[in-house]
């Protein structure tokens, strides 16, 4: 098997693994993980801008994040696994700083809104980029992925909005931020 497909399965595995590992442990002990999700406005709830992806109310809350994290996941990974790595840091960061900055008073957990920073920037990629790739990847997501634009409405009052907004938001400005660097390193 080539190194470079060697190298992204891997990473896959082990996000796939550690999304079910944290749920596991948070099933195991009653949910106590989940108490480390943003808590906006709650010095307490800081913690929660790194973890809080990692953690799921549900099995079919981590099951239901776990496709679409990883189809966009592979998706970026096209462009390098440092590019991958440095956009999920900065999407999962700036989400978290903007939900504990603005969210409603809640424990917000979940993947989602990391989803929907991935999803955000493989749109605006094909704005910024203008690669026939980047057009591919735009018209693959919002195919399979446009229904989850329904998802930035608020509709639900147990589903983090503010998370999938923010979310969106990083994903768009990581594409922003990084197009000049993208471009200069073809």
């Amino acid at each position: 098997m080539k190194l470079w497909l060697k190298q992204r399965l891997s990473i896959l595995t082990g996000l796939t693994a550690i999304l079910i590992f944290a749920h596991l442990i948070s099933t195991l002990t009653g949910g106590a993980l989940n108490h480390f999700g943003i808590i906006p406005r709650d010095f307490q709830g800081l913690i929660g801008i790194p973890l809080s992806p990692f953690l799921h109310g549900s099995w079919e809350h981590v099951f239901s994040n776990l496709p679409a994290l990883l189809v966009l996941s592979t998706l970026l990974m096209t462009h390098s696994i440092r590019y991958y790595v440095l956009a999920s840091l900065f999407i999962i960061f700036m989400e978290g700083t903007l939900v504990w900055l603005f969210g409603r008073t809640s424990i917000h957990i979940g993947a989602s809104g990391w989803i929907f920073g991935l999803w955000g920037l493989l749109l605006a990629n094909a704005f910024f980029l203008r690669r026939a790739k980047d057009f591919f990847f735009a018209i693959l997501v919002f195919v399979y992925y446009g229904g989850i634009a329904f998802g930035l409405l608020p509709w639900q009052e147990d589903v983090s909005t503010e998370g999938h907004i923010f979310g969106a938001i990083a994903g768009l400005a990581f594409s922003w931020l990084t197009k000049k660097w993208i471009i200069t390193n073809r």
